[in-house]
């Protein structure tokens, strides 16, 4: 896939030292509205972009498309089409015999079904967005440039989680290793590419985009890409357990210091269950729901609690599954008919889950104390969630106490206000390859926003370095998570 560029290395992240920084930052991101939207304009090319010349309109974000090789995206979803079946799920959707699922010769091949790689496809239709004619474009909050230099970020697509889960599929055990690792190889020709640009050299990276929905994505390369702007699930997947006191026993979790709140968007999971619309609702029987594994790692304790406390409670369902069809079917009826569905941490702070529920119209119940969301600012939670404290939560009786004390008018509110913000976590365009208009009030649209309101701070910090002396870094001195 030919997409020009401009890119290289540099190290350093953000510089965060004193608590006034979040007043600053605010302060900016309004700003950032009035001072980094002036209008230009731009002229398409016949190969990629409609012959047009378009004017910016304000309060948009300037997005280049570093040009990697087609063998990184596109390509990467092709070699899955010719794969055998996932190992790790029975009934792979995407590999059932007699099915002719696989694609013949198309340009832009469809993203695999497979939920444990589904819900991990935010760069697909990113992509597809910046791919899309940009007469077509008019709803997107993206403005396709083809000069790096007219760019407020520079969008790198490589489609890291189908990389890692694709390795992860063929041969797990050597995905932490460097030998024998596909995945390590692809990470690798991209950092190649995009450090030796003249654009990465230019910004220290600082103004690169990077897609990393799947937790364990690029995992060889992290240190590499802390200055980029990175677009995660949540932060829990840059934690690690710290092995430098206790002799390496500590259950303690320490944050990496390349994810910040200042510079890095929090992106929803795909959602993998049908939306149900208000009209469609129906009376709900179950008080609160939860399916999923009970047994996780790390972060998953509180949840083998929760369950212990909640599994033997009426009008309460906890089961065990599995994302395959079944397990989707059980999900389905499941989040459908009960009033509340559970939330707490697994393997990282949230899941798909979250955004299955709020499809279903099922009020979340969020079992954290730390938890980062999508779209913050954006959206309040608070007014279509319920939010419960770990130390509440692991009280016996009290979480089942708690939302029967919610009455009949404050559940339909909540619901109501569910509804408004569905759209808002939906990534599916509807076109085939993903190529197509966004929907203005869509995911896609709302990463894009959130962007650009890190500009305001990805721009200082690309000054900063500039006016360093040679040989000094400037340290991120605050994980500010």
């Amino acid at each position: 896939m030919a997409m020009k560029n401009t890119s290289s290395s540099l190290s350093s992240s953000l510089p965060c030292s004193i608590p006034s920084i979040f007043l600053t930052f605010s302060l900016l991101c309004t700003l950032s509205f009035i001072f980094f939207s002036r209008p230009t304009f731009i002229t398409g090319n016949p190969t990629s972009i409609s012959q047009i010349t378009l004017q910016n309109p304000i309060n948009s974000l300037k997005v280049y498309i570093f040009d990697l090789p087609r063998s990184l995206n596109y390509g990467l979803l092709e070699k899955y089409w010719s794969l055998p079946p996932d190992s790790r799920i029975p009934n792979d959707p995407d590999h059932e015999p007699g099915s002719n699922r696989i694609p013949g010769n198309l340009k832009y091949p469809p993203y695999p079904e497979n939920p444990l790689i589904k819900q991990y496809n935010a760069e697909y239709w990113m992509l597809g967005d910046l791919m899309t004619p940009q007469k077509l474009r008019s709803g997107s909050f993206a403005i396709r440039v083809l000069d790096s230099e007219e760019a407020d970020v520079i969008f790198v697509p490589f489609f890291a989680t189908l990389s890692a889960e694709m390795q992860l599929s063929l041969d797990r055990s050597v995905f932490k290793k460097k030998t024998g690792n596909e995945d390590y190889k692809r990470q690798r020709e991209v950092l190649n590419l995009v450090k030796s640009s003249d654009a990465w050299k230019k910004s220290g990276g600082r103004d690169h985009v990077f897609v990393l929905t799947d937790p364990v994505a690029m995992w060889h390369v992290k240190d590499e890409i802390s200055p980029a702007i990175l677009l995660v699930v949540d932060f829990g997947g840059w934690s690690r357990l710290d092995t430098k006191s206790s002799h390496g026993n500590s259950s303690e979790r320490i944050q990496h210091t390349q994810v910040s709140l200042l510079k890095d968007v929090i992106v929803p999971y795909t959602h993998l269950l049908p939306v149900l619309r208000l009209s469609e609702d129906q009376p709900r029987d179950i008080l609160l729901y939860f399916k999923g594994a009970k047994h996780r790692h790390g972060g998953g304790v509180v949840r083998e609690k929760l369950w212990d406390l909640l599994v033997n409670e009426p009008r309460v369902v906890m089961e065990e599954g599995f994302p395959n069809a079944t397990g989707k079917e059980q999900s389905i009826k499941g989040m459908r008919t009960s009033e509340f569905c559970l939330h707490p941490a697994g393997d990282t702070p949230t899941s798909c889950r979250l955004f299955d529920a709020i499809q279903s119209l099922c009020i979340p119940v969020i079992v954290s104390d730390t938890i980062e969301l999508p779209f913050e600012g954006l959206i309040d939670y608070s007014e279509f969630s319920v939010f419960v404290s770990v130390n509440d939560a692991l009280q016996p009786k009290w979480m089942v106490s708690h939302l029967q004390s919610i009455s009949k008018k404050q559940k339909e509110k909540l619901r109501r206000n569910i509804a408004r913000v569905q759209p808002m976590f939906v990534y599916d365009n509807g076109y085939p390859g993903g190529i197509g208009p966004v929907p203005p009030d869509g995911a896609v649209n709302q990463i894009w926003k959130k962007v650009y309101q890190k500009l305001p701070m990805v721009k200082e910090a690309i000054v900063r370095d500039r006016r360093k002396p040679n040989g000094v870094s400037i340290p991120l001195r605050c994980h500010c998570t």
